[in-house]
């Protein structure tokens, strides 16, 4: 009898794949971070100066937290279905471990945040509404981002796209509330942030019972335990990614906060928008990172070096004209957009801003060295280049070498990407043989 294992995809079936994947995440990613960015357009126009400071504030505590307790798991649980899947083993794919890790994590993360609340609130302007947003959204973001990481190892990727998609759309309804005169003030604004995880989770049930007929006729490919997680293995890997996570949310909230702490919400919330120029395309980039690791987890599996590199090759190719392409934009037009878009009650520089554009640019490219770092198991050696450029990030930040908080913060962010590409970049020239196991 013919055996029933389906073979691995072929290198042409995981490229059409992964750029089939790529598009369809980029259409809804890209929407997402339009309607993200536009939440906070609108309600820095409806919000006073500090309180669109606290709010900005807190998005930027959140995503730290969520960033780094949650964002692991996904990457785990990508990772460990999508080479499971590359090596022909499509059934009892193991979940018993990432849920334990994601519950932990919560569990661990509540008992924090309920002795700290007082600390917390002061973060926030004393504001208990803030803060139990800022409870409530973490607790509900476990189950969007478990849920992410299951869609992105199967490569349903329209499916990923809808969750966040109908994430961003929901939290931008609350602003427009306030706007329209159907709500007011900044606790029906921040209630957008608690509301759209909770509101995302509509697509997963009926994400998982329009696949649950694909599953069952799969059930008996493959022995449930046949290269199972362990707890040693899931647990090691989800702790390199939660550092690397947190390094990243440094680079990219650390000005916000230090600012904060100098020169008050007002002047944080300037940096924070100036540095929305790089986290609209950051979060786009996460369509190519969601696609990017199952296809390099896949092709590490079967099909070898020339594919993997070449997968990495036209991915830095693209990002390199979207950065050149955004920093002359902002040269043209970039203090006008600013003001456009946020008021005119700051005067941006259109060179600063620039700068920020050619960061994201390395910080993108050092993006997909990671993933192909995590696709190989070099996941702790990532960590550390991780860890030690947000350091050096940081410590920019408190030292006064530049006087304009402003300015420090965009040539502190270009520099720590540009140490940071160059460090993993060295790193993804390393042989993989000296890699001692997929979950170091």
């Amino acid at each position: 009898m013919a055996s029933t294992t389906p073979a691995p995809p072929t290198a042409a079936a995981g490229a059409a794949s992964y750029g089939r994947g790529a598009r369809i995440l980029s259409v809804g990613i890209a929407s997402t971070g339009l309607f993200t960015f536009a939440y906070f357009a609108v309600a820095s126009h409806v919000l006073p100066g500090a309180q669109y400071g606290a709010l900005s504030t807190l998005w930027a505590v959140l995503f730290v937290v969520i960033s780094v307790i949650y964002r692991p798991v996904e990457q785990l649980l990508s990772r460990t279905i999508a080479d499971r899947i590359a090596r022909g083993l499509t059934a009892g794919h193991p979940l018993r471990v990432p849920l334990s890790i994601q519950a932990a994590f919560a569990a661990l993360f509540l008992a924090i945040a309920l002795a700290l609340r007082r600390p917390i609130e002061d973060t926030f302007d004393g504001s208990s509404a803030l803060y139990w947003v800022f409870v409530g959204a973490t607790l509900a973001y476990a189950a969007s981002y478990f849920a992410r990481g299951y869609l992105a190892g199967h490569q349903w990727f329209g499916l990923y796209g809808a969750l966040v998609l109908f994430e961003s759309v929901s939290r931008f309804c609350f602003p427009v509330a306030v706007a329209v005169g159907l709500a007011s003030g900044q606790t029906a604004v921040a209630l957008g942030i608690v509301a759209a995880p909770c509101a995302s989770l509509v697509v997963v049930p009926w994400a998982f019972a329009r696949h649950a007929g694909a599953r069952e006729r799969t059930e008996a490919v493959a022995p449930a335990r046949q290269g199972a997680l362990t707890m040693r293995a899931g647990a090691g890997f989800a702790a390199s990614v939660a550092a690397i996570q947190l390094a990243e949310q440094a680079l990219l909230n650390a000005s916000v906060l230090t600012v904060r702490a100098s020169a008050g919400s007002v002047l944080a919330g300037v940096v924070f928008n100036a540095l929305l120029i790089t986290r609209a395309p950051l979060q786009l980039f996460q369509a190519v990172q969601t696609s990017l690791l199952p296809h390099l987890s896949g092709l590490e599996a079967t099909e070898g070096q020339a594919a993997f590199a070449r997968a990495i090759r036209t991915t830095i190719l693209v990002i390199a004209a979207f950065a050149a392409a955004v920093a002359l934009g902002l040269v043209l037009v970039g203090p006008y957009v600013m003001d456009l878009v946020f008021g005119k009650g700051y005067s941006y520089d259109r060179f600063g801003l620039a700068v920020i554009a050619l960061g994201m640019g390395l910080h993108l490219t050092a993006g997909t060295f990671n993933q192909a770092a995590l696709a190989r198991g070099q996941a702790r050696a990532a960590a550390a280049v991780w860890l030690g450029s947000a350091t050096l990030f940081v410590v920019w930040m408190l030292v006064p070498v530049v006087g304009d908080e402003l300015l420090r913060a965009e040539v502190g962010y270009a520099g720590a990407a540009a140490v940071l590409c160059a460090l993993l970049r060295a790193l993804y020239r390393r042989p993989p043989t000296a890699v001692a196991t997929a979950y170091s």
